[in-house]
């Protein structure tokens, strides 16, 4: 079984009217570096550390020329942060070296950058550039499956599958959708079914075993 993908996305819509990255950010740099920040940390933490970031390093030319420990020390607040850290620095040095300092607007292009996977250029082109791009995160893996519209095993396999169900010029929107409501409605733990606007078309709705467990990307 699985909801009714229109009704349930009109419902999405009306729920969270002004869908957009919560990552605060003022260019595809910003946004960039925000997104690698994200992984296995909270955007709320990824707010409070990417200005002092900012403050040091403006842009992908200074951060290039950075000291591994530098970084650091601005990130640590942030899970895996050596890694990132560490990630950031090889991202700038390309961008500065290869991109002139400007983020590539090309899926395969920023996947080839260090750290970057295709969920995190998928945020990118769809809030960077307005390209259609649906980025499978933890919420969008959890709450697809529990509404039946992916059974896939992986981040890769269930954009396939949301692609096939939603239409192209909603893929942007949905992602956030799907985000929002998982993060704030369709919990991990527990879920908020009792007040959920999708809960008399959703097959999981009075099932308490539903936790699906977080993916990266």
């Amino acid at each position: 079984m699985m909801a009714p993908v229109e009704p349930a996305l009109s419902r999405l819509a009306e729920q969270y009217p002004n869908p957009e990255t919560e990552l605060v950010h003022t260019n595809p740099w910003q946004l960039l570096v925000a997104t690698m920040l994200s992984a296995q940390c909270t955007d709320r933490r990824v707010n409070m550390i990417t200005p002092r970031l900012f403050r040091r390093f403006p842009d992908a030319f200074a951060l290039a020329e950075a000291l591994l420990a530098d970084v650091e020390e601005l990130i640590r607040d942030c899970g895996l942060y050596h890694t990132k850290a560490q990630n950031l620095i090889r991202t700038a040095r390309v961008i500065a070296e290869t991109y002139r300092g400007e983020v590539p607007a090309d899926r395969d292009a920023l996947m080839a950058l260090p750290g970057v996977g295709r969920k995190t250029a998928n945020v990118v082109l769809s809030n960077a550039f307005g390209v259609d791009a649906l980025a499978v995160d933890t919420h969008v893996f959890r709450v697809s499956h529990r509404l039946g519209w992916s059974n896939a095993k992986d981040p890769a396999g269930t954009e396939q599958q949301l692609m096939a169900l939603i239409p192209q010029a909603l893929w942007s929107k949905a992602h956030h959708w799907l985000i929002y409501h998982g993060r704030y409605c369709c919990k991990a733990v527990r879920p908020l079914c009792h007040e959920c606007p999708l809960a008399d078309l959703c097959p999981s709705a009075e099932r308490r075993d539903t936790h699906v467990a977080p993916v990266g990307g």
